[in-house]
């Protein structure tokens, strides 16, 4: 099977979505002379006209074939090109508090009483940048149900949301298994916030008999979840430990299909990610990430073969954050260079050649960016098996600008960090029709609704992002929106977040 094949051959897998939007007084409108890029990887279709009713797509077609309804409000398309709305399959829009600085912490006791608040606000900074859906893999289940429920019901503005809430075998924030932060460590309110977080499907999963794991598995599914995500591995890359047995993933999965729900695990090492795939997974987030290795010509075989999703993290690896990567590495280069030369001891030491410890040759690798420059190989593999592909950007709001030394790198903000991972798909080798199919599409099929949306078809839902420029002769082009429409309603962008809490309108 080629690479474009693979892409763009998932149609025949379409789910039935859950999915009801709220439609109340919605008017008719028709966009007219755009050129349509329909999400399917087809030839773009100029001088279209698109027909939405209510908040779906009625008609799709050219101009002089496809009739306008009478009273239709009009957008004139007209030198624009028309594209689905985008869909990031790996986000977090609330807190949840540890790891990468003090500040996560500060920010998360600050604003523990609003949590509902900021997750909402970063869902809508995705809407404002295009991203009509968003799958939530990590987070404050509560406040997640919450904002989901209100975006769905017309309450609130936002992206439809899918969430999962705690990464099930993990312990939350402040614990060993996500942050490497030992119990006897933990302050009152961090144990309060990890099982706030853990929602009961936190570490001690991972000691249960398989029978004990199916009833807990089910109790966590009954408090509302839209799909489950589970440590496959450890959190960290070193050491990377096996986080549950084959039986056990077995039953993981078997429990969470049976509701109809999608299956995903993080599992960073070879070993870990071969027992989630063969336990029928659906989906691997940040499958780029195996511990510093390359893939096996076999492993890439299995992913490709059961037709696992990849949700990369390629915005951390491609742009802005791989030209950083390439300063530090030089910066490191030169001081290691510096550090080896012979020190002038004159007459007070004589000088002792020893081997490197393995801790400090591990140190070197890791200064010398060797990590990172796997990840990018390892997506590159990914992209040239011809593996479903699909965007995992781990977006995050992080902390409010008063708890920052440095501002968060901005390829790792909630929406333009969609955008850049789309760009950073092209970096690594697909073109630009194969990275809109896995920013549109593929995250459809992801979300198990492509009945719904990620195309621009008759029938689905009207996400749809209106650019001033070709994406298809300049990705960067995607960056260029006029008009974003979820559902069928245009959004007023400018006016998000609706209730700034860390972001500006």
């Amino acid at each position: 099977m080629t690479r474009r094949v693979a892409v763009l051959l998932v149609a025949g897998f379409a789910f039935a979505s859950p999915f009801s939007p709220h439609v109340e007084g919605q008017e008719t409108i028709a966009i007219v002379g755009a050129t349509v890029i329909d999400g399917n990887g087809d030839a773009p279709l100029a001088d279209a006209t698109v027909v939405i009713e209510g908040a779906r797509i009625a008609a799709v077609g050219p101009r002089g074939s496809t009739a306008v309804p009478d009273g239709a409000r009009i957008i004139d398309g007209a030198g624009k090109f028309l594209t689905p709305g985008f869909v990031d399959t790996n986000v977090h829009t609330s807190l949840y508090g540890a790891g990468f600085g003090k500040h996560r912490k500060e920010n998360a006791v600050f604003y523990w009483e609003r949590g509902a608040e900021i997750a909402l606000e970063a869902a809508q900074m995705h809407l404002k940048h295009g991203v009509t859906h968003v799958r939530d893999s990590y987070g404050q289940l509560p406040q997640l149900i919450e904002v989901r429920d209100a975006i769905a019901e017309g309450r609130e503005i936002g992206p439809r949301m899918q969430v999962a809430g705690n990464i099930v075998g993990w312990g939350g924030a402040f614990s060993v298994t996500f942050s490497l932060i030992a119990d006897s460590d933990l302050s009152l309110w961090e144990e309060q916030f990890s099982d706030h977080l853990a929602q009961g499907a936190g570490e001690d999963l991972m000691d249960m008999y398989p029978e004990e794991l199916r009833v807990a598995i089910n109790d966590y599914l009954d408090k509302g979840v839209d799909f489950v995500k589970y440590g496959g591995s450890s959190h960290w890359s070193y050491p990377t430990m096996i986080g549950f047995s084959p039986e056990a993933q077995r039953v993981i999965v078997e429990e969470t299909h049976k509701r109809g729900l999608a299956a995903e695990t993080h599992a960073t090492n070879p070993e870990s990610l071969r027992l989630a795939v063969e336990a029928g997974i659906d989906l691997i987030q940040h499958p780029e990430v195996l511990a510093g290795r390359p893939y096996s010509e076999e492993l890439l075989t299995q992913i490709r073969e059961r037709g696992v999703i990849c949700s990369m993290l390629v915005n951390t690896i491609t742009g802005a954050a791989w030209e950083q990567h390439l300063e530090d590495v030089a910066a490191a280069e030169a001081r290691l260079a510096s550090e080896g030369k012979a020190a002038e001891w004159g007459r007070l030491r004589r000088p002792v050649e020893r081997e490197k410890t393995s801790f400090e040759l591990r140190r070197e690798r890791n200064a010398l960016g060797e990590g990172n420059a796997m990840r990018r190989q390892n997506a590159k593999s990914l992209i040239e098996a011809g593996c479903i592909v699909t965007l995992g950007t781990d977006n995050f709001p992080a902390a409010d600008i008063q708890f920052l030394r440095e501002p968060k790198p901005i390829w790792q903000e909630p929406g333009i960090g969609t955008l850049m991972a789309i760009e950073g798909l092209v970096e690594l080798g697909m073109t630009p029709s194969e990275a809109i199919v896995a920013g549109t599409r593929n995250g459809a099929f992801a979300a198990r609704a492509l009945d719904d949306f990620g195309t621009i078809e008759a029938g689905k839902f009207a996400d749809l992002v209106l650019l001033d420029a070709n994406p298809l002769e300049n990705i960067r082009n995607i960056r260029r929106q006029s008009m974003v429409m979820k559902e069928g309603k245009v959004i007023d962008v400018d006016a998000l977040p609706t209730r700034p809490v860390m972001f500006v309108r």
